[in-house]
């Protein structure tokens, strides 16, 4: 039973005694900053059995606990709210229980049971770029948090390596790629296809955009019936449209309507039914420009410190499903139209009608996502799968997910989305067409760039190597990005700000490396001494006592961060614990101390802050720095 439990247990009997009825529930919060006390007991809740106003419940719980519960050395009241002073020999206690336990942080509260979460899912037709380094963090991080948790983890990665989207790229380089390649031009392989995704937009804009502006002045003839069916539509629309909006968006769709019309994309189209048709000279192309692309990837994951168990890839999974759109045929969970395509009807779960089978028998994608995840449940048998994707997809996870359950699949109530905010610049959006995203491997060299000049003008470079330098530059380059991006709550919308966040005085990944390194720095100067001896000292100073019940709430905060799916919580807790130790650092001597069993135990608080640091940081992805 840790201190919590026992404390709830103590309450629970006090209720009980002083009211003659059972607590239905106990639940403590740690008490608020702003006032004494380590936990805080709220009892509007126990008003229908006390019979007594709040203040006079909670000073007759309070008084109980204090004569009959021996953790509790005092309380005071605000209103309703009991705030209980624990002895502060328990905290002493757990810090010579604990301070050298190398499991500390890790919890059982997965055991037993085991979680798939996916994430990256990225395109082969260009580099990884901002919005995938926030997936590939979150997924990392939210995985570490599990397996801290107790959990059996396998990380995925659903690649998508097919479709119109890459056949652009490959139809480009055909026509304007001159035989170039990875090795001939020195650069990365997703940069280079890439390269050709942004070379196709521009050869469609500028094939496109003398008929998209006849086309909004209502002088375009498309060669086909049904194109010219759906711009009649369109654009009488457009002439009775009044509003920005719905003029921005018909102009938008006649747009899109001219370009799917150009020689270019019907090229691209009949590449994508040749790629289906196992044409070998296209399926060669797919191979070779797919290969360069992994490439690059893993070049990318690996600065990045981001690795998977388990790589899906579209090619091989989109045919799924279709299977299963049968068995619900014969459930009666879909239903067939007259144009022979399959849907569900969903509308009365709040919901649309989905097509989940085209006229033609071809998939979509939530046809291939359906047989995905009966794949994955046949192969690994988790318990839970977690799918890290933006909040644009939300719509259609409701979907995915509420057909599972009324296929009746035992996984179903297991499947979640770790819905995501986007990434925004100070400059605005990204834009993948326009070639304006922010490159990822850019962006890292750009952080460890800023680290070092950051570095170098606060003067921390004396005494390290050229290779340790570097080290130290990637190490707090990477750490930085990190942190900043993982220490907004995931389902936020966010900004990203290069320059703020390599700050080492802010809530930063730099400013937490640093107290890790401090700390590091005092233990290095008590090598020699016999400090680990298993002496305590008893009286702890405020300061003292505020540093261990910080680190008292970590397996906690780690469990919660795991319920969540938040790496937000963890870096938020290392930032207060950074914070309180270097408060504890300021106001107490360690080196200095001429009472050994004290300057001991200060010596053993700082190594169990600076191993709880190092966990926290760790499940974040961020490798820590010995010295700086």
């Amino acid at each position: 039973m840790n201190l919590e439990q026992a404390l709830i247990q103590h309450i629970a009997e006090a209720i009980e005694t002083l009211y003659g009825q059972p607590a239905q529930s106990v639940k403590l919060e740690h008490t608020n900053p702003d006032f004494t006390g380590d936990y805080t007991f709220v009892v509007f809740p126990l008003l229908r059995i006390s019979r007594s106003t709040p203040e006079a419940t909670a000073e007759a719980i309070g008084n109980h606990l204090k004569q009959h519960a021996a953790i509790v050395s005092d309380f005071n009241v605000v209103k309703g709210f009991l705030n209980l002073v624990l002895k502060t020999d328990i905290y002493a206690d757990f810090l010579k229980s604990q301070w050298n336990n190398p499991q500390f942080g890790q919890t059982n509260l997965g055991s037993g049971k085991k979680v798939m979460v996916e994430y990256s899912s990225p395109n082969t037709n260009k580099p990884l770029h901002l919005g995938h380094v926030r997936n590939n963090l979150l997924g990392m991080s939210v995985a570490n948090l599990y397996k801290a948790a107790g959990y059996e983890v396998v990380m995925a990665n659903l690649v998508n390596d097919r479709g119109i989207h890459i056949c652009k790229s490959m139809l480009a380089w055909q026509k304007f790629g001159n035989g170039e390649t990875p090795e001939s031009t020195g650069m990365k392989g997703d940069h280079l296809v890439g390269k050709y995704y942004v070379v196709f937009e521009n050869a469609l804009r500028e094939e496109t955009l003398p008929t998209i502006e006849l086309a909004i002045s209502g002088k375009w003839t498309p060669e086909s019936d049904i194109a010219q069916t759906k711009y009649t539509a369109i654009y009488g629309q457009l002439q009775q449209a009044t509003e920005e909006k719905q003029i921005a968006k018909l102009k938008d769709d006649i747009k899109e309507l001219v370009r799917n019309q150009s020689s270019l994309m019907r090229e691209t189209q009949q590449m994508l039914r040749d790629w289906e048709a196992g044409i070998s000279e296209v399926i060669n192309l797919w191979q070779t420009m797919n290969g360069w692309v992994y490439s690059g990837f893993e070049k990318t994951y690996a600065r990045l410190g981001v690795a998977f168990d388990q790589y899906y890839y579209e090619s091989n999974t989109y045919k799924l499903g279709k299977d299963v759109v049968e068995e619900g045929l014969q459930k009666c969970v879909f239903y067939r139209k007259d144009d022979g395509s399959v849907w569900i009807d969903l509308r009365e779960d709040g919901l649309d009608e989905k097509l989940v089978l085209r006229g033609d028998g071809t998939s979509v994608y939530i046809t291939q996502d359906i047989g995905t995840a009966d794949l994955k449940y046949q192969e690994h048998h988790v318990d839970q799968s977690i799918y890290v994707v933006g909040n644009e997809q939300d719509y259609h996870f409701k979907v995915l997910f509420l057909i599972m359950k009324k296929l009746g699949r035992p996984f179903a109530n297991g499947m979640h989305h770790l819905s995501y905010g986007m990434v925004d610049l100070p400059s605005g959006k990204m834009k993948s067409r326009e070639g304006t995203v922010v490159d990822a491997d850019d962006l890292v060299q750009e952080m460890v760039d800023e680290a070092k000049a950051k570095t170098i003008e606060l003067g921390k470079t004396e005494g390290l190597t050229d290779t340790q330098l570097n080290q130290l530059y990637e190490s707090l380059g990477l750490s930085a990005l990190k942190f900043f991006i993982l220490k907004v709550d995931p389902r936020k919308r966010m900004l990203f700000n290069p320059q703020e966040s390599i700050d080492f005085q802010g809530d930063t990944g730099p400013f937490v490396q640093y107290t890790f390194a401090r700390i590091q720095s005092i233990l290095r100067s008590a090598e020699g001494l016999d400090w680990q001896s298993t002496d305590i000292n008893t009286h702890l100073l405020p300061i003292e006592v505020e540093t261990i019940q910080t680190l008292y709430r970590y397996p906690d905060e780690v469990n919660k961060a795991c319920s969540d799916s938040s790496p937000a919580v963890i870096a938020q807790y290392c930032i207060d614990l950074a914070r309180t130790f270097n408060r504890f650092y300021n106001e107490c001597h360690i080196m200095r101390e001429t009472d050994p069993i004290v300057k001991n135990t200060r010596l053993k608080l700082a190594h169990f802050t600076a191993h709880t640091l190092k966990h926290g940081l760790n499940l974040l992805g961020i490798q820590v720095v010995e010295r700086m």
